[in-house]
Protein backbone atom coordinates (compact mmCIF):
# COMPACT_ATOMS: atom_id res chain seq x y z
CA UNK A 1 0.00 0.00 0.00
CA UNK A 2 1.55 3.61 -0.62
CA UNK A 3 2.93 5.25 2.13
CA UNK A 4 -0.18 8.10 1.53
CA UNK A 5 -2.21 5.86 2.98
CA UNK A 6 -3.24 4.96 6.99
CA UNK A 7 -1.24 2.17 7.96
CA UNK A 8 -3.11 1.92 11.36
CA UNK A 9 -6.38 0.68 10.47
CA UNK A 10 -7.07 -3.18 9.66
CA UNK A 11 -5.94 -4.79 6.18
CA UNK A 12 -9.03 -5.90 6.06
CA UNK A 13 -10.48 -2.44 5.26
CA UNK A 14 -8.31 -2.14 2.30
CA UNK A 15 -7.82 -4.11 -0.85
CA UNK A 16 -6.30 -4.00 -4.39
CA UNK A 17 -8.66 -3.61 -7.20
CA UNK A 18 -8.13 -5.99 -10.06
CA UNK A 19 -8.81 -3.50 -13.00
CA UNK A 20 -6.92 -0.50 -11.44
CA UNK A 21 -4.75 -1.76 -9.14
CA UNK A 22 -5.40 1.07 -6.60
CA UNK A 23 -6.15 0.99 -2.48
CA UNK A 24 -9.89 0.25 -1.72
CA UNK A 25 -11.42 1.44 1.43
CA UNK A 26 -14.21 -1.17 2.32
CA UNK A 27 -15.73 1.28 4.36
CA UNK A 28 -16.78 4.59 4.81
CA UNK A 29 -14.49 5.22 7.91
CA UNK A 30 -11.48 3.69 5.36
CA UNK A 31 -12.56 6.16 2.65
CA UNK A 32 -12.32 9.33 5.33
CA UNK A 33 -9.15 8.27 5.71
CA UNK A 34 -8.10 7.83 2.36
CA UNK A 35 -9.37 11.73 1.85
CA UNK A 36 -9.37 14.15 -0.84
CA UNK A 37 -5.90 12.60 -2.31
CA UNK A 38 -7.20 9.03 -2.70
CA UNK A 39 -10.62 10.01 -4.53
CA UNK A 40 -8.31 11.94 -6.96
CA UNK A 41 -6.06 9.25 -7.73
CA UNK A 42 -9.50 7.23 -7.98
CA UNK A 43 -11.08 9.65 -10.48
CA UNK A 44 -7.63 10.00 -12.56
CA UNK A 45 -7.36 6.01 -13.04
CA UNK A 46 -11.47 6.01 -13.76
CA UNK A 47 -11.04 8.67 -16.21
CA UNK A 48 -14.13 10.44 -14.35
CA UNK A 49 -11.56 14.11 -13.51
CA UNK A 50 -9.38 15.57 -15.68
CA UNK A 51 -5.83 15.31 -14.90
CA UNK A 52 -5.16 18.87 -13.98
CA UNK A 53 -7.63 18.46 -11.52
CA UNK A 54 -8.50 17.53 -7.90
CA UNK A 55 -10.49 16.96 -5.36
CA UNK A 56 -9.43 19.36 -2.66
CA UNK A 57 -11.91 18.25 0.32
CA UNK A 58 -14.56 15.50 1.18
CA UNK A 59 -16.66 18.02 3.46
CA UNK A 60 -19.58 14.80 3.83
CA UNK A 61 -19.20 11.08 3.95
CA UNK A 62 -21.88 9.53 6.10
CA UNK A 63 -22.01 5.77 6.04
CA UNK A 64 -25.27 3.81 6.57
CA UNK A 65 -26.30 -0.01 6.27
CA UNK A 66 -30.15 0.74 5.14
CA UNK A 67 -31.04 -2.06 2.04
CA UNK A 68 -29.71 -4.80 0.27
CA UNK A 69 -26.30 -6.32 1.13
CA UNK A 70 -23.01 -4.15 1.42
CA UNK A 71 -22.58 -0.94 3.26
CA UNK A 72 -23.52 2.96 2.06
CA UNK A 73 -21.95 6.28 2.35
CA UNK A 74 -23.12 9.56 1.28
CA UNK A 75 -20.48 11.63 0.03
CA UNK A 76 -19.91 15.38 -0.96
CA UNK A 77 -16.51 16.60 -2.15
CA UNK A 78 -14.90 20.03 -3.75
CA UNK A 79 -12.80 20.43 -6.91
CA UNK A 80 -10.08 22.37 -7.42
CA UNK A 81 -11.62 23.25 -11.06
CA UNK A 82 -15.22 22.78 -10.14
CA UNK A 83 -17.49 22.40 -12.71
CA UNK A 84 -21.35 21.76 -14.34
CA UNK A 85 -20.24 18.33 -15.31
CA UNK A 86 -18.38 17.61 -11.79
CA UNK A 87 -21.05 16.00 -9.44
CA UNK A 88 -20.39 17.44 -5.62
CA UNK A 89 -23.01 14.76 -4.42
CA UNK A 90 -21.96 11.55 -4.47
CA UNK A 91 -23.18 7.97 -3.46
CA UNK A 92 -20.82 5.35 -2.24
CA UNK A 93 -21.33 1.29 -2.18
CA UNK A 94 -19.36 -0.85 -0.74
CA UNK A 95 -19.63 -4.54 -0.95
CA UNK A 96 -18.33 -5.19 2.60
CA UNK A 97 -20.85 -4.97 5.45
CA UNK A 98 -18.71 -5.33 8.98
CA UNK A 99 -22.01 -4.60 10.88
CA UNK A 100 -23.79 -7.73 10.02
CA UNK A 101 -21.92 -11.29 8.83
CA UNK A 102 -24.61 -12.85 6.88
CA UNK A 103 -25.12 -9.60 4.53
CA UNK A 104 -20.95 -9.42 4.53
CA UNK A 105 -21.07 -12.70 3.23
CA UNK A 106 -22.83 -11.48 0.32
CA UNK A 107 -19.87 -8.81 -0.84
CA UNK A 108 -18.85 -11.38 -4.33
CA UNK A 109 -22.40 -10.70 -6.05
CA UNK A 110 -20.86 -6.94 -6.69
CA UNK A 111 -18.29 -8.14 -8.95
CA UNK A 112 -21.26 -7.81 -12.12
CA UNK A 113 -22.45 -4.77 -10.86
CA UNK A 114 -19.05 -3.06 -11.22
CA UNK A 115 -18.23 -4.19 -14.39
CA UNK A 116 -21.45 -3.30 -15.23
CA UNK A 117 -21.00 0.94 -14.06
CA UNK A 118 -17.70 0.59 -16.25
CA UNK A 119 -19.44 -0.58 -19.45
CA UNK A 120 -22.52 2.64 -18.74
CA UNK A 121 -19.61 4.94 -19.07
CA UNK A 122 -19.44 4.19 -23.13
CA UNK A 123 -20.95 7.18 -24.85
CA UNK A 124 -24.68 6.86 -26.13
CA UNK A 125 -25.43 4.26 -23.32
CA UNK A 126 -29.29 3.06 -23.76
CA UNK A 127 -30.51 3.63 -20.65
CA UNK A 128 -29.83 6.28 -17.90
CA UNK A 129 -27.94 4.99 -14.57
CA UNK A 130 -25.61 7.42 -12.22
CA UNK A 131 -22.94 8.60 -14.01
CA UNK A 132 -19.72 6.34 -12.83
CA UNK A 133 -16.99 8.19 -11.10
CA UNK A 134 -14.75 5.16 -9.69
CA UNK A 135 -15.46 1.35 -9.67
CA UNK A 136 -13.49 -1.57 -8.96
CA UNK A 137 -13.65 -4.94 -7.07
CA UNK A 138 -11.06 -7.30 -6.03
CA UNK A 139 -12.23 -10.98 -6.68
CA UNK A 140 -10.07 -12.89 -4.11
CA UNK A 141 -11.58 -11.01 -0.72
CA UNK A 142 -14.95 -9.75 -2.42
CA UNK A 143 -14.28 -5.94 -1.87
CA UNK A 144 -15.42 -3.46 -4.19
CA UNK A 145 -16.42 0.11 -4.11
CA UNK A 146 -18.56 1.70 -6.14
CA UNK A 147 -19.16 5.74 -6.38
CA UNK A 148 -21.57 7.55 -8.21
CA UNK A 149 -23.30 10.75 -9.19
CA UNK A 150 -26.29 10.80 -6.29
CA UNK A 151 -29.77 11.32 -7.83
CA UNK A 152 -31.29 14.33 -6.70
CA UNK A 153 -34.84 12.98 -5.33
CA UNK A 154 -37.37 15.42 -5.27
CA UNK A 155 -35.55 18.00 -6.91
CA UNK A 156 -35.00 19.41 -10.19
CA UNK A 157 -37.64 18.17 -12.11
CA UNK A 158 -37.08 14.34 -10.50
CA UNK A 159 -39.74 12.63 -8.80
CA UNK A 160 -39.17 11.75 -5.09
CA UNK A 161 -38.14 8.03 -4.54
CA UNK A 162 -40.51 5.31 -4.05
CA UNK A 163 -40.29 2.42 -1.84
CA UNK A 164 -40.76 -0.89 -2.27
CA UNK A 165 -44.07 -2.81 -2.25
CA UNK A 166 -46.20 0.89 -1.66
CA UNK A 167 -47.61 1.47 -5.01
CA UNK A 168 -50.50 2.75 -3.64
CA UNK A 169 -48.97 6.14 -2.82
CA UNK A 170 -46.95 6.71 -6.11
CA UNK A 171 -48.96 8.76 -8.66
CA UNK A 172 -49.92 7.03 -11.94
CA UNK A 173 -48.20 3.85 -11.07
CA UNK A 174 -49.17 2.39 -14.40
CA UNK A 175 -47.15 4.80 -16.20
CA UNK A 176 -44.08 4.37 -14.50
CA UNK A 177 -44.31 0.38 -14.79
CA UNK A 178 -44.66 1.23 -18.53
CA UNK A 179 -41.55 3.88 -17.97
CA UNK A 180 -39.64 1.07 -16.41
CA UNK A 181 -40.18 -2.28 -18.53
CA UNK A 182 -39.44 -0.29 -21.35
CA UNK A 183 -35.95 1.09 -19.87
CA UNK A 184 -35.60 -2.83 -19.14
CA UNK A 185 -36.50 -3.76 -22.67
CA UNK A 186 -33.84 -0.97 -24.56
CA UNK A 187 -31.45 -2.55 -22.50
CA UNK A 188 -31.66 -5.83 -23.46
CA UNK A 189 -32.66 -5.37 -27.08
CA UNK A 190 -29.43 -3.24 -27.34
CA UNK A 191 -27.66 -6.14 -26.21
CA UNK A 192 -29.14 -8.71 -28.35
CA UNK A 193 -28.87 -6.18 -31.27
CA UNK A 194 -25.08 -5.60 -31.24
CA UNK A 195 -25.41 -2.25 -29.85
CA UNK A 196 -22.82 -2.50 -26.48
CA UNK A 197 -19.26 -3.65 -26.79
CA UNK A 198 -18.18 -7.03 -28.11
CA UNK A 199 -16.86 -7.40 -24.93
CA UNK A 200 -20.20 -7.79 -22.91
CA UNK A 201 -20.04 -11.20 -24.32
CA UNK A 202 -16.85 -12.11 -22.19
CA UNK A 203 -17.53 -9.72 -19.30
CA UNK A 204 -21.04 -10.91 -18.91
CA UNK A 205 -21.12 -14.73 -20.19
CA UNK A 206 -24.30 -16.54 -19.93
CA UNK A 207 -23.75 -19.92 -17.92
CA UNK A 208 -26.22 -22.14 -19.46
CA UNK A 209 -25.26 -24.72 -16.45
CA UNK A 210 -25.22 -22.41 -14.07
CA UNK A 211 -28.81 -20.89 -14.93
CA UNK A 212 -29.99 -24.91 -14.91
CA UNK A 213 -28.45 -25.54 -11.67
CA UNK A 214 -29.63 -22.12 -9.91
CA UNK A 215 -32.81 -21.10 -8.01
CA UNK A 216 -33.74 -24.75 -7.33
CA UNK A 217 -36.79 -25.84 -4.87
CA UNK A 218 -34.69 -26.51 -1.60
CA UNK A 219 -37.22 -28.28 0.02
CA UNK A 220 -37.89 -32.13 -0.27
CA UNK A 221 -41.51 -33.24 -1.63
CA UNK A 222 -42.66 -33.42 2.03
CA UNK A 223 -41.54 -30.43 2.63
CA UNK A 224 -42.90 -28.75 0.07
CA UNK A 225 -46.25 -30.35 1.12
CA UNK A 226 -45.53 -28.95 4.57
CA UNK A 227 -45.32 -25.59 3.22
CA UNK A 228 -48.66 -25.63 1.06
CA UNK A 229 -50.40 -26.32 4.53
CA UNK A 230 -48.74 -23.85 6.29
CA UNK A 231 -50.19 -21.42 3.27
CA UNK A 232 -53.84 -22.60 3.84
CA UNK A 233 -53.87 -22.37 7.77
CA UNK A 234 -52.02 -18.38 6.95
CA UNK A 235 -55.56 -18.04 4.16
CA UNK A 236 -57.86 -19.34 6.92
CA UNK A 237 -56.57 -17.60 9.79
CA UNK A 238 -56.17 -14.12 7.90
CA UNK A 239 -58.54 -14.18 5.18
CA UNK A 240 -58.19 -10.14 5.28
CA UNK A 241 -54.85 -10.32 3.78
CA UNK A 242 -55.97 -12.20 0.68
CA UNK A 243 -57.77 -11.91 -2.34
CA UNK A 244 -60.76 -14.90 -2.16
CA UNK A 245 -59.15 -16.52 -5.33
CA UNK A 246 -56.43 -17.81 -3.44
CA UNK A 247 -57.91 -18.93 -0.32
CA UNK A 248 -60.48 -21.61 -1.12
CA UNK A 249 -59.51 -25.42 -0.77
CA UNK A 250 -60.04 -25.71 -4.46
CA UNK A 251 -56.96 -23.34 -5.38
CA UNK A 252 -55.39 -25.08 -2.37
CA UNK A 253 -55.38 -28.31 -3.37
CA UNK A 254 -54.76 -27.00 -6.60
CA UNK A 255 -51.80 -25.32 -5.64
CA UNK A 256 -50.31 -28.48 -4.01
CA UNK A 257 -50.63 -30.76 -7.09
CA UNK A 258 -49.21 -28.44 -8.89
CA UNK A 259 -46.56 -27.57 -6.34
CA UNK A 260 -45.16 -31.19 -6.28
CA UNK A 261 -46.11 -31.39 -10.50
CA UNK A 262 -43.44 -28.58 -10.87
CA UNK A 263 -40.60 -30.26 -8.33
CA UNK A 264 -40.98 -33.38 -10.67
CA UNK A 265 -40.11 -31.90 -13.82
CA UNK A 266 -38.14 -29.01 -12.56
CA UNK A 267 -34.79 -29.74 -14.70
CA UNK A 268 -37.06 -30.10 -17.51
CA UNK A 269 -38.65 -26.73 -16.76
CA UNK A 270 -35.47 -25.18 -16.36
CA UNK A 271 -34.22 -26.53 -20.11
CA UNK A 272 -37.52 -25.60 -21.74
CA UNK A 273 -37.45 -21.79 -20.47
CA UNK A 274 -33.31 -21.26 -21.29
CA UNK A 275 -32.98 -23.54 -24.33
CA UNK A 276 -34.69 -20.24 -26.92
CA UNK A 277 -31.19 -17.94 -27.39
CA UNK A 278 -33.84 -15.28 -28.15
CA UNK A 279 -34.95 -14.81 -24.48
CA UNK A 280 -31.62 -14.41 -22.83
CA UNK A 281 -30.15 -11.06 -22.78
CA UNK A 282 -28.10 -8.33 -20.18
CA UNK A 283 -30.70 -7.78 -17.71
CA UNK A 284 -31.42 -6.06 -15.13
CA UNK A 285 -32.14 -8.50 -11.89
CA UNK A 286 -34.56 -6.32 -9.65
CA UNK A 287 -36.08 -3.76 -11.19
CA UNK A 288 -38.25 -2.86 -8.48
CA UNK A 289 -40.20 0.71 -8.58
CA UNK A 290 -37.35 1.44 -6.04
CA UNK A 291 -34.78 0.89 -7.79
CA UNK A 292 -35.54 3.58 -10.89
CA UNK A 293 -36.22 7.40 -10.77
CA UNK A 294 -38.45 9.44 -12.74
CA UNK A 295 -38.69 12.77 -14.94
CA UNK A 296 -40.18 14.14 -17.61
CA UNK A 297 -38.86 14.67 -20.72
CA UNK A 298 -39.70 18.02 -22.66
CA UNK A 299 -42.57 16.71 -24.30
CA UNK A 300 -43.89 15.66 -20.64
CA UNK A 301 -43.52 11.88 -20.88
CA UNK A 302 -41.99 9.89 -18.06
CA UNK A 303 -38.98 8.80 -18.31
CA UNK A 304 -36.74 6.13 -15.79
CA UNK A 305 -33.36 5.41 -15.16
CA UNK A 306 -32.38 2.54 -13.21
CA UNK A 307 -30.49 2.21 -9.88
CA UNK A 308 -29.26 -1.04 -7.62
CA UNK A 309 -27.39 -3.13 -10.91
CA UNK A 310 -25.73 -5.97 -7.83
CA UNK A 311 -26.03 -9.62 -10.28
CA UNK A 312 -26.78 -7.59 -13.29
CA UNK A 313 -25.65 -9.93 -16.13
CA UNK A 314 -27.50 -12.37 -18.97
CA UNK A 315 -30.71 -13.84 -17.66
CA UNK A 316 -33.99 -14.61 -19.31
CA UNK A 317 -35.90 -11.62 -19.46
CA UNK A 318 -38.82 -13.37 -17.57
CA UNK A 319 -36.36 -12.40 -14.91
CA UNK A 320 -36.34 -8.90 -15.37
CA UNK A 321 -40.01 -9.05 -15.66
CA UNK A 322 -40.49 -10.80 -12.64
CA UNK A 323 -37.73 -8.54 -11.00
CA UNK A 324 -39.67 -5.61 -12.36
CA UNK A 325 -43.33 -6.70 -11.82
CA UNK A 326 -43.26 -8.63 -8.20
CA UNK A 327 -43.62 -5.49 -6.45
CA UNK A 328 -46.58 -4.53 -8.56
CA UNK A 329 -49.95 -4.57 -7.02
CA UNK A 330 -52.58 -7.19 -8.14
CA UNK A 331 -54.50 -4.72 -10.32
CA UNK A 332 -51.47 -4.64 -12.44
CA UNK A 333 -50.53 -7.97 -13.59
CA UNK A 334 -54.98 -8.65 -13.78
CA UNK A 335 -55.65 -5.53 -16.00
CA UNK A 336 -52.64 -4.86 -17.50
CA UNK A 337 -49.95 -7.86 -18.24
CA UNK A 338 -50.59 -8.25 -21.55
CA UNK A 339 -50.35 -4.72 -22.44
CA UNK A 340 -46.99 -4.17 -20.56
CA UNK A 341 -45.99 -7.59 -21.97
CA UNK A 342 -46.68 -5.93 -25.65
CA UNK A 343 -44.51 -3.01 -24.49
CA UNK A 344 -41.64 -5.24 -23.57
CA UNK A 345 -41.94 -7.26 -26.74
CA UNK A 346 -41.77 -4.35 -28.72
CA UNK A 347 -39.21 -1.82 -27.18
CA UNK A 348 -37.08 -4.92 -27.48
CA UNK A 349 -37.05 -5.55 -31.16
CA UNK A 350 -37.34 -1.40 -31.58
CA UNK A 351 -33.84 -1.55 -29.92
CA UNK A 352 -32.02 -4.21 -31.85
CA UNK A 353 -33.68 -7.28 -30.26
CA UNK A 354 -35.06 -10.14 -32.22
CA UNK A 355 -39.17 -10.19 -32.86
CA UNK A 356 -40.46 -12.14 -29.84
CA UNK A 357 -43.85 -13.94 -29.50
CA UNK A 358 -45.96 -12.00 -26.64
CA UNK A 359 -48.03 -15.34 -26.11
CA UNK A 360 -44.73 -17.19 -25.80
CA UNK A 361 -43.24 -14.76 -23.42
CA UNK A 362 -46.68 -14.62 -21.49
CA UNK A 363 -45.43 -18.44 -20.68
CA UNK A 364 -42.40 -18.16 -19.98
CA UNK A 365 -42.82 -15.31 -17.14
CA UNK A 366 -45.73 -17.54 -15.70
CA UNK A 367 -43.12 -20.94 -15.23
CA UNK A 368 -40.23 -18.39 -13.91
CA UNK A 369 -42.59 -16.73 -11.61
CA UNK A 370 -44.03 -19.81 -10.61
CA UNK A 371 -40.09 -21.33 -9.84
CA UNK A 372 -38.71 -18.12 -7.76
CA UNK A 373 -41.87 -18.48 -5.86
CA UNK A 374 -41.59 -22.35 -4.96
CA UNK A 375 -37.66 -21.21 -4.05
CA UNK A 376 -38.17 -17.73 -2.00
CA UNK A 377 -41.83 -17.13 -1.17
CA UNK A 378 -43.88 -20.07 0.12
CA UNK A 379 -41.55 -19.22 3.26
CA UNK A 380 -43.09 -15.93 3.59
CA UNK A 381 -46.18 -16.45 5.86
CA UNK A 382 -44.12 -17.21 8.70
CA UNK A 383 -41.75 -14.23 8.19
CA UNK A 384 -44.53 -12.15 7.93
CA UNK A 385 -46.18 -13.44 11.24
CA UNK A 386 -42.73 -12.77 13.21
CA UNK A 387 -42.55 -8.97 11.52
CA UNK A 388 -46.02 -8.09 12.85
CA UNK A 389 -46.95 -9.48 15.90
CA UNK A 390 -50.61 -7.98 15.70
CA UNK A 391 -51.07 -9.61 12.67
CA UNK A 392 -54.72 -10.88 13.29
CA UNK A 393 -55.79 -7.41 14.24
CA UNK A 394 -54.40 -6.13 10.52
CA UNK A 395 -57.47 -5.15 8.73
CA UNK A 396 -55.77 -5.65 5.02
CA UNK A 397 -52.47 -5.90 3.04
CA UNK A 398 -52.21 -2.07 3.22
CA UNK A 399 -53.07 -2.27 7.31
CA UNK A 400 -49.97 0.87 8.37
CA UNK A 401 -49.05 -2.19 11.21
CA UNK A 402 -47.97 -4.18 7.69
CA UNK A 403 -46.87 -1.27 5.55
CA UNK A 404 -44.48 -0.07 8.23
CA UNK A 405 -42.24 -2.87 7.70
CA UNK A 406 -40.42 -3.89 4.62
CA UNK A 407 -39.55 -7.23 5.15
CA UNK A 408 -43.95 -7.66 5.71
CA UNK A 409 -45.14 -5.95 2.91
CA UNK A 410 -42.63 -7.25 0.33
CA UNK A 411 -43.34 -11.02 1.46
CA UNK A 412 -47.03 -10.51 1.62
CA UNK A 413 -46.86 -8.48 -1.71
CA UNK A 414 -44.72 -10.89 -3.84
CA UNK A 415 -46.46 -14.02 -2.24
CA UNK A 416 -49.87 -12.79 -3.07
CA UNK A 417 -48.84 -11.69 -7.22
CA UNK A 418 -46.82 -15.37 -6.99
CA UNK A 419 -50.12 -17.28 -6.28
CA UNK A 420 -52.40 -15.07 -8.19
CA UNK A 421 -50.65 -15.56 -11.49
CA UNK A 422 -50.57 -19.10 -10.65
CA UNK A 423 -54.42 -19.28 -10.00
CA UNK A 424 -55.22 -16.88 -12.83
CA UNK A 425 -53.35 -18.21 -15.43
CA UNK A 426 -53.75 -22.19 -14.17
CA UNK A 427 -50.32 -23.14 -14.04
CA UNK A 428 -51.05 -26.82 -12.93
CA UNK A 429 -52.79 -26.96 -16.12
CA UNK A 430 -50.38 -25.72 -17.94
CA UNK A 431 -47.60 -28.08 -16.86
CA UNK A 432 -49.80 -30.94 -17.13
CA UNK A 433 -50.11 -29.91 -20.69
CA UNK A 434 -46.17 -29.15 -21.37
CA UNK A 435 -45.05 -32.81 -19.89
CA UNK A 436 -48.27 -34.55 -20.49
CA UNK A 437 -46.24 -37.22 -22.77
CA UNK A 438 -43.57 -37.82 -20.07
Amino acid sequence: MNDAFPTDISPERWATGDALGLPLPADAETLREGGAEWLTRAFHAMGSLAPDNRVTAITRCQGFAQGGTGAKALLSVTYEKPGADLAEDLFVKFSRNFADASMDGARFHMGPEIRFAALSRMPDFPVAVPRCLFADYQAESGTGVLITERIAFGRDGIEPQYEKCMDHVMPEPLAHYRALIGTLARLAGSHKGGRLPEYVSSEFPFDHAKALASDRLPYTPQQVANRVARYAQFAEELPQLLPPEIRTPAFIADLGQGAALFQTHEDAIKRFLHAEPDLIALCHWNANSDNGWYWRDASGDLQCGLLDWGSVGQMHVAMTLWGCLSSAELWMWRDHLDALLALFVAEYAAAGGPAVDRAELRTHLLLYTAMMGLCWLMDAPPRVRREVPELALCTGPLDPRITASETARVQLQMMTNFLAFWQREDLTGTLARLFAAV
